[in-house]
């Protein structure tokens, strides 16, 4: 049987605002986490370059690659991706533990980020003693942790009740701007498109900058 190439996504440019909150909005399967994944350095373009904080993700090792992504980048996702058999502590210690950070320094900046999100009195529980909107919330303390410049979020509200997802965008958006981290949220949601400060629809592995006040449908 002959091989289909079908493109993921088609002449696609895009600039992310350093200290800006930018959604990609858009329906499943439109584009939007495969953006993230290029972003990320977890894809690869076939043709085209990405660029990460001044740095060309094509001209580094896969090595280099990792070591990137885990000093300069910061990951939320739907499904939390915590590891079930660590603390929230521990959880959030992680990107600096690969680091190699010592372990004092581990343990206080986990906790400070701990507190910022509401969770102190739940360092030593484990991801299976909290709800949703609690593992969310140490799936964003893990990600400001080690201090990122750009935080990927794929569609993190979307496994949580409407009020949890609110309060997670309200907490989100509130690190973000204090901290000055650039956060790229793919969502469908329009109380998500809303609370955006860069807006921009995606459809059919296409790109569109959207107009103050335009949906994104």
């Amino acid at each position: 049987m002959d091989q289909v190439e079908v493109p993921a996504l088609h002449n696609v440019e895009l600039k992310v605002a350093a200290a800006r909150f930018t959604v990609l909005a858009g329906p499943s399967g439109s584009g939007k986490s495969t953006i993230l994944h290029l972003l990320g350095g977890v894809d690869r373009p076939d043709r085209g370059e990405v660029v990460v904080a001044g740095q060309s993700m094509a001209a580094l090792s896969d090595d280099a690659l990792s070591d990137f992504r885990a000093r300069h980048l910061g990951f939320v996702f739907q499904s939390f991706n915590l590891l079930p058999v660590l603390s929230a502590l521990e959880n959030v210690e992680y990107p600096l533990r690969l680091q190699g950070a010592p372990a004092a320094r581990c343990k206080a900046r986990a906790l400070e980020m701990l507190a910022a999100v509401g969770l102190a009195d739940k360092a030593a529980h484990r991801p299976g003693q909290l709800s949703g909107g609690q593992r969310q919330r140490v799936a964003i303390a893990r990600a400001l942790v080690h201090e990122p410049a750009l935080v990927l979020a794929d569609e993190p509200t979307a496994n949580l009740d409407s009020g949890t997802g609110a309060a997670i965008l309200a907490l989100l958006r509130q690190l973000q701007r204090e901290r000055g981290v650039a956060v790229v949220f793919s969502s469908h949601d329009p109380l998500v498109i809303a609370a955006a400060d860069e807006r921009y629809r995606v459809s059919d592995g296409r790109v569109r900058a959207l107009a103050a006040g335009e949906a994104p449908a």
